[in-house]
């Protein structure tokens, strides 16, 4: 019996991660991601199935580019059952419903401009409302890693630890013998808070992610030497340090560390902010799942709160953001988002990016067509806000903290999986190139890079 699967997102590109899987009559998407960056657009076409006929999809976790469609999903007619950990479900709701929020104001403000000069505006996505509808259909009790689930005879699945963000995970898929493994995102070693991946089994085929495919990090601890010196360089010119961060993981690790800094006495007095409600909004989830920390943290959590210090005020409300901007010095300013897609960073780029003393620190991938990658690729001036800012202030981009798996880490990764059958998804395709031949020279396994919307048997 073949197995099908049609890969519908994170094809050649790194967001709208999707693929249906179809087996022993069932329906079965992985992941309903939301297209960013240049693909944006792609977020309005039709989904190239019946949202009707899905029975199930399983989550691999919370980010929006693999659950940031959902909604638009159930609005379009599913009324299959959602599959994924506690933290994704958890994590889930608050990264929808603030993208619901995003989206609407994101549309009235295109809207005021686009009545002066008559160009058409694409609606929301979805409503907050629908956000909440679509909770009706995520399924209890929620999925641990190591456990089988039976979808039907001979069709089963176990969820492994990816080590990416809290609670996420791989998909091992078992039929009629023949096992399918999605790797989602796999996470970089060696890091806070979360465990490192866990090793695959042997498989069949493997659709294993390659967002740096390309390259390998600095480890951690380089990393965060690498940071701690740069907040020090910025403290000590009396300048402003902005750090544009995902409110998942990214921002939990920058409190670690500067809590780190404070125990060790190196963090000069200054003002930290996490200016981010959903960034808050994760951090209280991460205490609320300490049984998913790494050992050391869970350590050090049965002590005391792992991500606070005496220095640290979180900003929820927009008058107390607006306020951060009178600081002229002193100030680490942890905001979203993490792209510079929008977001209270981008007011915080508008007062700081001019300023020569000030820093900008990207902890994560910025894909082609955002501000950040702008900025990165060496841009002297930038529009933020309506503005042409120039851009005077030191930036840095600290790879080690990348939530994802680099060359080395994914290569070890598949090394466990046999000699499967490699598809490689969720990357750029000039990394894809570089990734195919590395583990062709490394582990002797050839790979194939799907079409958007192809299918493939099994």
């Amino acid at each position: 019996m073949a197995i099908r699967i049609t890969p519908c997102g994170a094809v050649r590109t790194v967001t709208g991660s999707c693929h249906l899987l179809e087996a022993k009559g069932l329906k079965v998407l992985v992941d309903c991601g939301m297209f960013q960056g240049e693909d944006e657009e792609k977020n309005y076409d039709p989904f190239p199935f019946d949202p009707k006929e899905i029975d199930y999809l399983i989550l691999t976790h919370a980010h929006i580019d693999h659950c940031g469609r959902i909604p638009l999903l159930v609005r379009e007619g599913f009324r299959g059952k959602i599959l994924c950990t506690r933290p994704t479900a958890q994590i889930a709701r608050i990264m929808l419903l603030d993208a619901a929020k995003v989206m609407n104001e994101t549309y009235k403000s295109r809207l005021r401009k686009a009545e002066r000069t008559g160009e058409i505006v694409n609606p929301p996505l979805y409503e907050e409302l629908d956000v909440l509808e679509s909770f009706d259909f995520f399924s209890h009790p929620y999925l641990e890693y190591g456990k089988r689930y039976d979808l039907a005879p001979g069709f089963s699945f176990t969820l492994r630890d990816a080590g990416h963000i809290l609670g996420s995970a791989f998909i091992e898929f078992e039929v009629e013998g023949r096992k399918i493994t999605f790797s989602g995102d796999l996470g970089n070693r060696g890091k806070p808070i979360v465990r490192d991946p866990s090793p695959p089994s042997t498989a069949d085929a493997v659709f294993i992610e390659t967002t740096y495919g390309d390259r390998n990090h600095k480890s951690f601890k380089e990393s965060k030497k690498e940071f701690e010196e740069a907040v020090l360089k910025t403290l000590y010119r009396e300048g402003n340090v902005l750090i544009p961060s995902y409110a998942l993981e990214r921002a939990q690790d920058i409190l670690f560390v500067l809590r780190e800094m404070f125990e060790r006495d190196i963090l000069p007095e200054c003002q930290v902010f996490l200016d981010s409600p959903l960034a808050i909004n994760a951090t209280k989830i991460f205490l609320q799942n300490p049984e998913f920390f790494d050992e050391e943290t869970y350590r050090i959590f049965k002590e005391r709160d792992p991500f606070s210090f005496p220095y640290l005020k979180f900003t929820r409300e927009v008058e107390e953001s607006k306020k951060i901007n009178d600081v002229k010095s002193g100030a680490i300013i942890i905001a979203g988002s993490g792209m510079l897609t929008g977001g209270r960073i981008l007011h915080h780029l508008k007062h700081n990016l001019w300023r020569e003393e000030c820093s900008l620190i990207f902890v994560g991938f910025q894909p082609k067509g955002t501000l950040g990658r702008r900025i990165i690729e060496g841009a002297d001036k930038v529009r933020i806000l309506g503005e042409e800012i120039a851009v005077r202030a030191e930036v840095y981009t600290i790879n080690g903290f990348s939530s994802h798996a680099d060359q080395r880490e994914l290569t070890e990764w598949l090394s466990h999986a046999g000699n499967p059958k490699v598809f490689l998804i969720h990357g750029e395709e000039e990394k894809m190139k570089i990734f195919a031949e590395h583990i062709k020279g490394e582990l002797n396994l050839e790979s194939y890079v799907p079409e958007l919307g192809e299918v493939l048997e099994i």
